[in-house]
């Protein structure tokens, strides 16, 4: 069915980006929103298929600090924002080797700054308070004590829900098959049921962001799509771990969870690939089970509950883009959010919708993000 209304904004992608985007977006007043989704439901592809930690940690300082800006949200979210808690703060633990463990202690002033509190730790101290790590398998470790696990269902759907609620539209099974540009600027979009015409179009499509941008014409920026493998398994008979932190040994690049009444666990991997419906191969959950056993021997599992993968997200230089196109009036990136899209979501949602609405942001200064960079 073809639409003749005219919207303010058309987000192209239902996942954590693309609602975030649109509550912030209503908050200031730009009510004329519509979602659009490819799948039957949001949050199908990366969001649906992320470990759900808030860890606020990073190597990049830039990066850190967007973390904290959102960590800042969902630690003490809006009065009536979410209807069930979207943090439960069982805490984060990173341990680190070597060179790695150097330059984590070089970040507890940045973490400290930005509102993160963090706990330094021996791996005897580790061992102690967590017996099934492998004190040998780190230098030293960082303990967070008020991150970790996310209901990323409800995060999302609480984004939705209030943008909903203020005027926002949400359309699931409709693909974006092309871009309208109209005297040099993006003017909508057409599916498969119809034509869609906004003022600003913008793409939050994920491991899609280049192919969207692409029917408009040809692009410098390109984001790409790296799988990450993840498993899950029973934990030992009569090991209660349910309130263990989230656990990330970088060094040995594994992390493990909770998850459920059972265990999760990745290899980290970060395998380049074109967009699709990713699915986990057998090096990845080989990769999984060898890395856990460096770091945790006692949680190896003989069996799998279940395995699966998703698409995480990069630009070139690693770093969101976030912005409206330098060749293309009209079309607004929200892509490349790598790892940290869901934990950054607030930050994430809230600049892209100070750019869109106020022509600027006061939380982040809008070159760093701006997709003009890979043109210069």
């Amino acid at each position: 069915m073809s639409s003749m209304k005219q919207y303010e904004a058309i987000i192209v992608g239902g996942g954590i980006g693309g609602a975030s985007l649109a509550y912030f977006l209503t908050e200031l007043g730009m009510t004329k929103v519509l979602i659009l989704e490819k799948e039957e439901q949001p949050g199908y592809h990366a969001t649906g298929r992320s470990a759900g930690a808030l860890v606020e940690f990073d190597l990049e300082p830039l990066v850190l600090r967007m973390i904290q800006l959102g960590g800042s949200f969902l630690k003490r979210p809006p009065d009536g924002f979410c209807e069930h808690p979207i943090l439960d703060p069982v805490g984060v633990l990173m341990m680190f080797q070597g060179e790695l463990w150097v330059k984590a202690q070089g970040m507890i002033p940045a973490m400290t700054e930005g509102g993160t509190q963090v706990l330094p730790l021996t791996p005897a101290q580790v061992a102690a308070q967590y017996p099934v790590i492998d004190p040998a398998s780190l230098d030293g470790a960082l303990l967070i004590t008020d991150g970790g696990h996310l209901d990323v269902h409800e995060l999302l759907w609480s984004y939705i829900r209030h943008a909903k609620s203020r005027g926002a539209e949400l359309r699931c099974g409709e693909e974006v098959k092309s871009v309208i540009v109209d005297n040099g600027r993006a003017a909508g979009v057409t599916t498969g049921s119809g034509t869609y015409f906004g003022q600003w179009v913008v793409d939050a499509a994920g491991p899609w962001a280049t192919r969207i941008r692409e029917m408009a014409g040809p692009t410098a920026v390109q984001v790409t799509p790296k799988r990450r493998t993840v498993i899950t398994f029973t934990p030992p008979e009569g090991m209660d771990v349910r309130r263990w932190p989230f656990c990330a040994n970088i060094s040995q690049s594994v992390y493990f969870s909770t998850e459920s009444a059972g265990l999760l666990a990745s290899p980290m991997d970060e395998e380049p690939m074109d967009p699709c419906d990713a699915r986990p191969d057998e090096l990845g959950v080989a990769m999984a089970i060898e890395y856990l056993k460096g770091v945790a021997p006692t949680l190896v599992p003989r069996s799998l509950k279940h395995k699966w993968a998703g698409l995480r997200t990069f630009s070139p230089d690693d770093g969101m883009v976030i912005g409206e196109d330098p060749d293309l009036k009209g079309f607004f990136w929200l892509a490349g959010l790598g790892g940290s899209g869901i934990e950054a979501s607030p930050a994430v949602g809230r600049i892209g919708a100070q750019l869109l609405v106020q022509g600027r942001s006061d939380l982040w200064p809008a070159e760093s993000l701006s997709p003009a960079r890979f043109t210069r």
